[in-house]
């Protein structure tokens, strides 16, 4: 097995690797494979992703360039800002995402269900022999017209197989499908899934079912959370040639562009209007056709949009196109009628200078939010940035 190991948009050398294994790993698309400059050899280069991938005899740890625990922080708090609001505990010496990720997990789990497996009311629709809640009379007439039995019928179960229980379940499944776990964290996981044997999976790829936060779900709540982070992370598993790829891996763009805007979003509150996510509603085009996408467009209450934000991890300085962020932005700014873009950076060396666009009243702002620094930190400087956006914003319209 050939092991290599890098840091997010990191490169390294490897040898060794057989062909059909490069074909896999370049049809996964979370590394880019090509010749080295010797013969024999290799270089691979991660992208966004980090996590574990693997093809035939080949396997690449890609690590995130801030703290796993941090890293943790950030997708928790994007799932649920209530609920996350630390780093977690005890993982300063796990340096790898899945196994951190499956100790949290298996943690919260057991604290949830430590008093007994939540149950609750479902609703079902079956045909029995005997009469049991409500008949389905237009199903009945339908189906079983002069047959006396079995009944049409519609009824309230209460069990443990309610939709609190299929996300635990669901979450244990696949962090016990992903690599190099402690024994006694898979033990551990082996054991929450026997206990919630009598709870129904739920199907790959559909949405998960929704859940309506109560006093009696309650203490599930961070179990969830750390659920639906597991859930939402990429899954590889492709053939290639023969040779199957599988990845376990964590988009970091997506990581800091939910936790930015979900963090403005709550930021945002204190200053009146409304906050809209991945806002769809300021096309390029007076025709409509270009659509444009900000990360978050935060509106007064009289419906003005009052303020535009692009949240990018990493500056991107593509080959030929090094000003993408930019431009942009300035797109963004044009198509909602606003003096001043906010774009957010997550690296220490961005440049944080103002950009005055040539031949135009738009300004384009540029911040930097340090992740390394402690979570009390990092949340003083997001409500720093919100009330700067919220300052400006009641100007910023042309």
């Amino acid at each position: 097995m050939t092991r290599l190991e890098l840091e997010a948009w990191g490169a390294t050398q490897a040898t060794g690797l057989d062909q059909s294994d490069v074909r896999a790993l370049a049809a996964s698309r979370a590394v880019d494979v090509s010749p080295g400059w010797q013969a024999g050899t290799w270089t691979v280069r991660a992208s966004s992703f980090v996590g574990v991938l693997r093809a035939g005899e080949t396997e690449i740890r890609i690590r995130p360039r801030i703290p796993v625990a941090r890293l943790l922080y950030l997708l928790g708090y994007a799932q649920n800002p209530r609920v996350w609001t630390e780093d977690p505990v005890d993982l300063d010496d796990q340096p790898d995402l899945w196994p951190a990720m499956a100790q949290v997990f298996v943690r919260q789990a057991e604290k949830a269900t430590e008093r007994g497996i939540l149950q609750g009311y479902r609703t079902e629709e079956s045909a029995l022999p005997v009469l049991r809640g409500r008949l389905r009379a237009a199903d009945q007439l339908r189906t079983r017209a002069g047959i006396a039995t079995p009944l049409e019928l519609r009824y309230d179960e209460y069990d443990v197989d309610v939709p609190e229980n299929q996300i635990l379940r669901a979450a244990a499944e696949r962090l016990l499908k992903s690599p190099d776990h402690p024994p006694v964290i898979v033990r551990r996981l082996r054991h929450l899934i026997s206990r919630l044997h009598d709870v129904g999976r739920l199907v790959p790829g559909q949405r998960l079912p929704h859940v309506t936060q109560s006093r009696l779900n309650q203490h599930y709540q961070p179990a969830l959370t750390l659920a639906r982070m597991v859930l939402a992370t990429r899954s590889i598993d492709i053939a290639n040639a023969g040779v199957r790829a599988t990845g376990f891996l964590v988009n970091m763009n997506t990581a800091f562009e939910d936790f930015v805007t979900t963090a403005l979003t709550q930021a945002l509150q204190t200053s009146g209007g409304r906050c809209a996510p991945q806002d769809q509603s300021h096309p390029m085009d007076e025709d409509g056709a270009i659509r444009l996408r900000p990360d978050l467009v935060w509106y007064a209450p009289s419906g003005a949009v009052r303020a535009v934000v692009d949240a990018k991890y990493k500056a991107e300085s593509p080959a030929g196109f090094p000003y993408a962020d930019l431009y942009q932005l300035l797109a963004y700014c044009t198509a909602t009628a606003l003096r001043i873009g906010h774009l957010v950076y997550a690296e220490g060396d961005a440049d944080q200078s103002p950009v005055m666009v040539r031949n135009s009243d738009i300004v384009i702002r540029r911040h930097v939010l340090q992740l390394h620094r402690p979570v009390p930190e990092l949340q003083a400087q997001v409500a720093t940035l919100a009330r700067d956006i919220a300052h400006q914003g009641d100007f910023s319209a042309r």
